[in-house]
This record gives structure tokens, sequence and C-alpha cells, in this order.
């Protein structure tokens, strides 16, 4: 029996991961994005890569986001600094600093085989 729980143990910590780590030739910007994505923004958003469905099915996955035609680092930059934008469910404001980091996580999971799902 004891056999059995580690490769259980292994595989449950495994799903219980948040977001896979960014690779290593991503800048201190994309990592402390990936962070507050993480903290503030996966209770309403899916914000993995790859990931197609949100907790919130309100809120649109990162990836239909950042992979809508014509989206770039600076339309994405001032839609997020213009806060009046926001829906009713995101009243919060982001400093500079968060969008810039922000948006720099957010366009990591641009993917030009990215089809929009439904």
């Amino acid at each position: 029996m004891k056999p059995l729980i580690l490769p259980a143990l292994a595989m449950f910590l495994a799903a219980c991961q948040a977001s896979p780590p960014l690779q290593r030739s991503a800048s201190p910007s994309q990592f402390r994005g990936q962070a507050y994505a993480q903290a503030s923004c996966s209770s309403c958003h899916a914000i993995r890569p790859g990931a197609t469905s949100s907790p919130n099915p309100q809120a649109p996955p990162f990836v239909s986001i950042v992979n809508q035609e014509g989206l770039s680092r600076q339309t994405l930059n001032t839609w997020l600094r213009d806060a009046h934008n926001y829906p009713d469910e995101m009243a919060f404001e982001l400093n500079a600093g968060q969008v810039d980091d922000l948006v720099s996580y957010m366009l990591t999971l641009k993917d030009p085989r990215f089809k929009p799902v439904g």
C-alpha cells in the first residue's frame, strides 16, 4: 500500500499547482505579472497558458484576451490603465507598474495557433 501513496501524493500536488512557472528566459516583469495575475485575477479569469475555461464564465480567459486580432502591448496597456472601462466586477485600480507587469505576463500567452472556443 505504501508504494501507491507517494505517486498519488505527487499527482495530487501537481494538480494543485495554480500556474506553471515561466521559462528561465522570462523577465522579472513577467514573473511579477504572473504572480499578480494569480493573486488578483485567477478567481475570475483563467490565467494559465492554454486554459480556455475561466472560473467565472463571464470573465474571458487571458489566452482569449491576448489572442484577439489587433491586440498589442499598447492596446492592452491602455485598456488596463483606463479603469473606467472595467466591468463592475473589476472595480479596482492597478498602478502603472502593476499594469506593465500584468501586460508583460499576459503577452507570454500569445499563440499564433490559438483557436477561440465556441
